[in-house]
């Protein structure tokens, strides 16, 4: 249902009605299968612009995250994690409604969620008996709105930098907690900026010091990653991309990116700080025992991979996200699934599983409920994430990576068991062409599905790509 033309969104919205085998096999005890006796509170909370390797308790040695690291420890966390789309608003679109980015409408920052797509805050506020509060930023469109329909917004007054407006978010969220009267469970959005504040940082380092600004990093500055140096064979797009940002503009050398990948660690641990104030006010008035805690970004960050800095492409480095979550007593501690192909848009359908509230018609995400109890259930056997502007898809299974553009004639398909780091291309191979032949059949079936409203720019591109490619 469309909204009326001069309509506003109150009036019309009034109007209009861990996985049994990442677990290898391990038993999961009596308490984690028992129901709880009333819903739990829903903590989500959300960072911008994280790569998926940045918490320590998960491998990453150059940065200490002791808050990330009790919700990895306390719970569940998927190796396997991919964000809906590689930018900020389609992504959080995609996050709040359990629909693709292009389906909302949002196909581009600062775009709004069309009207007759109800976010979390909407669905929870109608059909459950829930608080629903939000905190920090929203960008759709507007960055830190004072409205955000289905939510009570904790306003904080402070936007557009992270190592400041973070702290005012988390405690306007820790007063929420602590000072909290009614006996409703809540659905709070904590979303912070950083570690975004990267981009910030490139502008005001995008040309090159003649020597280190701080010799006494220099033993402290983290390697540059194996896959480091270019494709050979690269979609347009993604050249044009590279060539837009501050690296390629100011002809990075090797020093500067390793003083890029140190500064973007140390803003990593400054959202970790802020995460620890939300985990401690959990702890410190008992919620902690009722919560549903879930950590994740809107999507990752370029970290030096393929002489990219920030995001925008279909690469791990921007489309893979952390993705952890714990409740004591009902989520295994420790637990990581690394089979399962999960998504942002899982996220809707999970919370809705654990309130007892049905979801939403046409959920494109799954319930990670039986995954997190450790069931076996069947599950999907690929994903399909969104590049920004509607301008290409990608499409990843167990093993491979397809990736495709509007417009271009360079494909990618990549082999994630052989060559994780993406660094030899299969698409021409005719070794792979029943491979990637099978991806473009997944992604054919995957579109069928969609319903892309008119105001997306090339609504029809992708169906009509795909039948030429049938």
């Amino acid at each position: 249902m469309r909204q009326p033309h001069g309509m506003d969104r109150r009036t019309f919205m009034k109007t209009s009605s861990l996985a049994a085998i990442a677990m290898a096999g391990v038993g999961l005890p009596r308490s984690f299968a028992t129901a709880s006796k009333s819903p739990p509170n829903i903590l989500l909370i959300i960072t911008d612009q994280q790569h998926f390797d940045t918490i320590a308790a998960a491998g990453c040695p150059y940065v200490k995250t002791p808050a990330l690291d009790r919700i990895k420890r306390g719970g569940a966390s998927f190796t396997l994690s991919y964000t809906p789309n590689s930018v900020c608003s389609p992504a959080r679109a995609a996050i709040l409604t359990g629909r693709t980015a292009c389906e909302t409408g949002v196909w581009k920052n600062s775009e709004r969620i069309r009207f007759d797509f109800l976010n979390m805050g909407e669905w929870f506020s109608q059909r459950g008996d829930y608080d629903t509060v939000y905190a920090g930023k929203w960008h759709l469109p507007s960055g830190y709105s004072h409205y955000i329909p289905g939510f009570r917004v904790l306003h904080t007054g402070i936007s557009g930098v992270g190592n400041v407006g973070d702290t005012a978010v988390s405690r306007a969220c820790e007063g929420f907690l602590r000072n909290r009267s009614s006996n409703k469970p809540f659905l709070m959005v904590a979303s912070l900026m950083q570690p975004h504040d990267i981009c910030e940082w490139n502008r005001l380092n995008e040309i090159p010091p003649s020597r280190l600004p701080y010799q006494e990093l220099a033993d402290e500055l983290p390697p540059l990653p194996d896959n480091f140096e270019l494709n050979a064979a690269e979609p347009k797009a993604v050249k044009l991309r590279r060539e837009g940002w501050e690296p390629f503009e100011g002809k990075w050398d090797k020093p500067h990116w390793r003083y890029y990948l140190w500064s973007y660690y140390r803003q990593v641990e400054m959202v970790d700080g802020e995460i620890g104030r939300l985990l401690q006010a959990l702890e410190e008035t008992g919620l902690d025992k009722n919560t549903l805690v879930v950590f994740t970004s809107d999507h990752g960050e370029g970290m030096a991979q393929h002489r990219l800095a920030r995001k925008q492409t279909a690469y791990e480095s921007s489309a893979r996200v952390p993705l952890m979550v714990s409740w004591p007593g009902h989520i295994p501690e420790n637990k990581t699934d690394t089979t399962h192909l999960v998504t942002g848009m899982d996220l809707m359908p999970t919370f809705c599983d654990y309130a007892g509230i049905a979801p939403p018609a046409n959920m494109r995400g799954k319930s990670l409920k039986p995954l997190l109890e450790g069931k076996s259930v069947p599950w999907r056997s690929y994903i399909v994430m969104e590049i920004p502007t509607n301008a290409g898809r990608m499409v990843r299974t167990q093993r491979y990576k397809y990736i495709t553009y509007l417009d271009d004639p360079v494909e990618q398909l990549f082999d994630m068991q052989d060559d994780p780091g993406e660094t030899v291309n299969l698409a021409n191979s005719p070794k792979y062409a029943s491979i990637l032949d099978e991806h473009k059949k997944l992604l054919n079936q995957w579109e069928d599905r969609l319903d892309i409203p008119e105001s997306v720019p090339n609504a029809d591109a992708w169906r009509t790509k795909n039948r030429r490619i049938s």
